[in-house]
């Protein structure tokens, strides 16, 4: 289990875990729950209605990107009034990042605000999108554009999960990896190297997200409502949300934030000390871990226009963030806008 000082909340990162989430809703002092689901893991989610002492109702959805809307909010309202959900029950959301971000957003507006357990089942959310307390729904306009802060009351990250996944959604984890990786500093780094070319089956899966949810919750703890170092964790991402806006969500937020850390990468190269050596070993992890460098076909000017509706905006300019070294990220960072079309072009021709 993971506790940072300052997190309100433990991070649970191991095997056979969905049996245990009832006792763990106990510990942490709630008795009623519904849980809600992507109708992909099901099962998983039975395993975890029958992990409580009580009934336990579970809804499930059908969901991805495109489903991570503002009508399917309402959906999930729908079913919490259905089930008499009230103020004095847990909300499980059982998933990846979209059912994470969707299910927790619904718990933090539903009746202003219901307790949320997060039951990561995808890699993007062990690693990432479970950490945090975001969560979010995208609108017309842009990605997570409606969202809240608001802390779950645990995490759960049962690894067993990834052994039903198919390999091409593992993959979709890796980016948030290799950013994380960046952040950490070299160590982290060579890690991510030193796997990359081994079969998915033989990853010391506990240690490597183990070693993630450290990175991005000592950042989050630091800093929990995003005024200064958390920035960081959007390293690659302003590029990466306007890639996948773009492509009406054909691209996948996983290859997105691959492409986007090459396309940080092409403009930190051209801003401050990232070097060329620097720049090559990234995108050499990337595609020894299969992730794509690139989109061909999208707009350069629509990807542009995405950006500007971009949550890292402040007083109407964009603020980058970008590495001069690995191990060393800043936030804030405006470009000239000749830098910022070049790293979109060369990310999408």
């Amino acid at each position: 289990m993971i506790q940072e000082p300052q997190l309100a909340y433990p991070i649970v990162v191991g095997t056979e875990l969905l049996e245990g989430v009832g006792a763990l809703a106990a510990q942490r002092g709630h008795g009623r729950a519904v849980v809600l689901s992507d109708a992909n893991v099901e099962a998983h989610a039975r395993r975890v209605a029958a992990s409580f002492d009580t009934p336990t109702l579970l809804r499930t959805f059908g969901l991805g990107e495109e489903r991570k809307t503002l009508a399917t909010l309402a959906e999930v309202y729908g079913a919490l009034a259905e089930l008499e959900a009230d103020r004095g029950t847990l909300v499980v959301g059982v998933g990846g990042g979209v059912a994470g971000d969707l299910f927790g957003f619904a718990a933090a507006t539903y009746m202003r605000g219901l307790p949320f357990l997060n039951v990561a089942t995808s890699l993007v959310a062990m690693v990432d999108a479970a950490i945090g307390g975001k969560t979010a729904v995208d609108l017309p306009a842009g990605k997570n554009l409606a969202g809240a802060f608001a802390d779950p009351v645990a995490v759960v990250a049962d690894v067993r999960a990834l052994e039903t996944l198919p390999a091409g959604q593992i993959r979709e984890g890796l980016g948030e990896m290799v950013k994380h990786a960046v952040l950490a500093g070299a160590a982290a780094f060579e890690q991510l190297e030193h796997w990359a070319a081994a079969p998915f089956e033989r990853w010391p899966w506990a240690e490597l997200i183990e070693r993630n949810v450290r990175v991005k919750a000592g950042i989050v703890a630091r800093d929990p409502l995003e005024r200064g170092e958390r920035a960081l964790l959007n390293l690659g991402h302003t590029f990466a949300h306007a890639f996948e806006r773009e492509s009406h969500y054909a691209l996948s937020h996983g290859n997105a934030v691959a492409v986007g850390l090459r396309a940080a990468g092409i403009a930190a190269q051209r801003w401050g000390p990232w070097t060329e050596r620097d720049q090559q070993r990234v995108v050499a992890l990337l595609r020894a871990l299969g992730l794509p460098l690139a989109y061909h076909g999208l707009d350069v000017d629509g990807v542009l226009a995405a950006m500007r509706v971009d949550k890292k905006r402040r007083e109407g300019r964009l603020r980058f963030v970008l590495a001069r070294a690995l191990g060393d990220v800043v936030s804030g960072v405006e470009l000239d806008d000749a830098v910022v079309r070049e790293a979109v072009e060369r990310c999408t021709r």
